[in-house]
């Protein structure tokens, strides 16, 4: 799967309640430090008023009294009270400041409102948006997107990323299924047409209902039966209820059981099937369900990928896991639809000719019996063309304990 690159961040976006308690705490302050320096800008400007209207012998002379005043404190409150008034040693606030603070005060509560507005509408907008998106997709509009603004806390960016990603997945979701389904009902219906048409000839007297004809009547019901049979596997296993009896086994005894299995087949197709035998430890696996996906990844070679003339089967160990690569040399699928091809019904219709059969079926069900013991099934392309499919299992001492609690659940 493709990664995702990302910018690198120079700076870490703070977080919702930092972002909140930052603005309002900015906003008081600011607003307590702008009164305060109001008021004292106010008494500011009235002493420098004051200074203006005295001589500049008492000017000089309250210059030097305000330093030291207890070296001639009745000349120094003399000057205060012939200048500046009576009321200016009274330590208690005047009407006049109480009025001068009210006012400011009322200035500023709007200001703190709508600057407190500004700094809440991204949160309230994004929200909002996100509340409108959330009830689209519940009304079944997936893929609906919102917008993600940089002026917002990282939660809340990481809020609106999520939801962007999880509508586009629900509606990728919702196309592979009706893909899927369609699919479904075209390879169901198939057999089933060809049964019945078959049945109603015989009963019309337009085919004898000999045992060449009812073998044909039989083969399209089998036909039917195994997608049946492939569907509820496939399901059963998506579902976590696939039911395993595990083993200590070698994987390469399986895949030679396998070889020998496919070898008139692989004869008739002109593949030759390269094994390359090594000493590998055994993994504690269902031999049936582990040999399936290995019959479903070698015949898959023998059906789409023929006419590299080879298919080639190798091990590699890295503890704790068994990695079994299945490298085919055939023309190989499109970048877009490599990892497609484990989708149900999905086949090589590109480059690997669909007349040579398959319903779509067998590597979904491969995956998903890798995926049941705890392993993995990945595709690689070739360098040299072809396909590279990689089965990679946990070996006995770390698997045992795992699968017995599957068997038990």
């Amino acid at each position: 799967m493709r990664k995702l690159q990302t910018k690198p961040r120079t700076k870490e976006r703070a977080t919702l309640w930092r972002w909140i308690c930052t603005r309002l705490l900015s906003l008081a302050i600011g607003s307590i430090v702008l009164i305060a320096f109001l008021m004292w800008l106010r008494f500011f400007i009235e002493n420098k008023w004051h200074e203006s209207r005295m001589p500049e012998a008492v000017r000089a002379e309250l210059a030097v009294l305000s330093k030291h005043p207890e070296t001639n404190v009745s000349r120094y409150h003399e000057i205060i009270d012939t200048w500046y008034g009576l009321a200016y040693s009274d330590p208690a606030m005047g009407i006049m400041d109480w009025v001068i603070l009210g006012f400011l005060v009322l200035i500023f509560i709007p200001i703190i409102f709508m600057l407190t507005l500004r700094t809440a509408r991204p949160i309230s907008l994004q929200i909002s948006q996100l509340a409108q998106a959330a009830r689209s997709v519940s009304e079944g509009s997936f893929g609906t997107k919102i917008p993600i603004p940089d002026r917002v806390p990282q939660e809340l960016k990481s809020l609106s990323e999520n939801f962007n990603v999880m509508s586009l997945q629900l509606e990728r979701y919702e196309r592979d299924l009706k893909k899927s389904h369609v699919a479904m009902a075209h390879e169901l219906r198939s057999p089933l047409t060809a049964a019945i048409g078959r049945l109603q000839g015989m009963i019309d007297g337009v085919f004898v209902p000999d045992e060449k004809q009812l073998r044909m009547v039989m083969q399209q019901l089998s036909e039917l039966n195994r997608l049946v049979e492939d569907l509820h596997l496939l399901k059963l296993a998506d579902a976590g209820q696939l039911n395993l009896n595990p083993l200590a086994v070698g994987l390469d005894t399986i895949v030679s059981e396998k070889i020998a299995w496919l070898a008139p087949a692989a004869l008739k197709a002109g593949v030759k099937i390269i094994h390359h035998k090594q000493s590998v430890p055994p993994c504690y696996v269902d031999p049936y369900r582990i040999g399936q996906v290995f019959l479903i990844l070698m015949d898959n070679a023998l059906r789409y990928a023929a006419e590299g003339q080879s298919l080639s089967i190798r091990y590699s160990v890295s503890s704790p896991t068994v990695t079994v690569t299945f490298e085919d040399q055939g023309p190989g699928v499109p970048d877009e639809l490599l990892e497609d091809i484990f989708s149900p019904f999905v086949r090589e219709e590109v480059s690997r000719s669909r007349h040579s059969g398959g319903s779509g079926l067998g590597l979904p069900i491969a995956r998903a019996i890798c995926e049941a013991h705890h392993g993995h099934l990945t595709v690689q392309k070739n360098r040299q063309g072809g396909l590279l499919f990689l089965v990679t299992l946990r070996i006995e001492k770390e698997n045992r304990v795992i699968e017995h609690n599957s068997i038990q659940s």
